[in-house]
């Protein structure tokens, strides 16, 4: 799209750090397609969770409830603010958290739960909000691969107290390399959130004319995007609809041309649930176990085809044990996370070359 052009635009103006034209245009974009209160843009989903944790008022001792099956920030951003991490087991299908081993892990220190929208695919997020409402708990949608996903046609990132994206290079839309967004979804946080973001002062405000001048008034940091990753990013966002669509053409390329295998019982493929819509964030298949996924990656390595696996599962890494528990039984994620092999999902991807890919593991099999 127009990505170098918005770029040269963003250099050559008067507003390169943060909350400038394309700043702006982009935070209205997502507030207008997605209906929340407020957005803001910030140097990665990372900053975006721990401002989260800081709008919560998470403290020493306290606990959150998440999967182990995620990225490390999603963790990070409590364990930074001296939570303890309870991990619970996933659901096998979706390799969401399994919404159902919640309630058995909620004590008196609980302060929040944090689902993780796995591939794009929303978690169980009516029964998580029932249980949040009932235990007075905050719930904070990890949604770093769900831009453009929704559950029972809202979109994720929407439905918790707040919300964050990942605009990273892996992701469906990139701020150049690295960014993120906050979602406030409930209009308590939106003032405080703004100071956060603001290295702890009220400028936002002051810009507003709401103050005569900014001063100190809490914790905060630097959490803003600079204006060159938000000009970046609506270049991303002018084209959102044909991107997302292109990846699901892509998507169901790989379903229909793998589904041979998994009726024959040797792979398992995606499953998305009938309330959910994803937005093809990744593909991946479930082979037999840890050793045929090892073969498989060196087969499609031979035929110049890269494939990787996932997250280490954080309950039995050293800073999981360390920061965080299990609780109740681990039955799914390390053997299902053992099992998964993702494929590679781009825009730009070919369709010579997703039939090169499908191919290719249809020939693993058959030899």
């Amino acid at each position: 799209g127009n990505e170098e052009q918005y770029v040269l635009q963003a250099v050559k103006s008067d507003k390169i750090s943060s909350n400038g034209f394309f700043g702006k245009k982009c935070q209205t974009w997502f507030e207008k397609k997605l209906g929340c209160k407020k957005t803001l843009l910030t140097p990665s989903c990372t900053a975006a969770l721990e401002i989260a944790a800081n709008l919560i008022e998470t403290q020493p001792n306290d606990e959150v409830i998440m999967s182990s099956y995620t990225f490390t920030s999603t963790a990070n951003a409590f364990a930074l603010r001296g939570a303890k991490i309870v991990f619970v087991d996933i659901r096998p299908d979706t390799m969401n958290i399994d919404e159902t081993k919640i309630e058995a892990a909620i004590t008196s220190k609980t302060k929040a739960i944090i689902p993780m929208h796995y591939a794009g695919v929303g978690c169980e997020m009516d029964y998580i909000m029932e249980i949040a409402e009932r235990h007075d708990l905050f719930v904070i949608e990890d949604a770093a691969q769900g831009v453009m996903g929704k559950y029972k046609n809202k979109p994720l990132g929407t439905i918790g107290h707040l919300g964050a994206y990942s605009f990273h290079e892996t992701k469906n839309f990139t701020s150049a390399g690295e960014g993120g967004l906050l979602l406030i979804n409930d209009k308590k946080f939106e003032n405080h959130a703004e100071i956060i973001r603001e290295k702890g002062t009220n400028r936002s405000q002051f810009f507003k004319g709401i103050v005569d001048k900014y001063t100190w008034v809490n914790l905060g940091s630097n959490y803003l995007m600079n204006e060159i990753s938000a000009a970046y990013l609506w270049g991303n966002l002018e084209k959102a609809d044909e991107i997302n669509q292109y990846r699901i053409n892509v998507w169901n390329m790989y379903h229909n041309g793998l589904k041979e295998l998994k009726n024959r019982k040797l792979i398992d493929l995606p499953i998305v649930p009938n309330e959910c819509i994803h937005n093809a964030h990744m593909f991946y298949l479930k082979v037999k176990d840890l050793e045929t996924r090892d073969k498989l990656i060196q087969y499609l390595k031979q035929n110049d085809i890269l494939s990787v696996f996932h997250y280490i599962p954080l309950h039995s890494s050293p800073a999981g044990i360390k920061f965080g528990r299990f609780n109740g039984e681990e039955k799914f994620i390390t053997v299902e996370s053992e099992r998964l092999l993702r494929l590679p999902m781009y825009k730009g991807l070919e369709k010579n070359n997703v039939l090169k890919i499908i191919n290719t593991i249809l020939s693993y099999y058959a030899e």
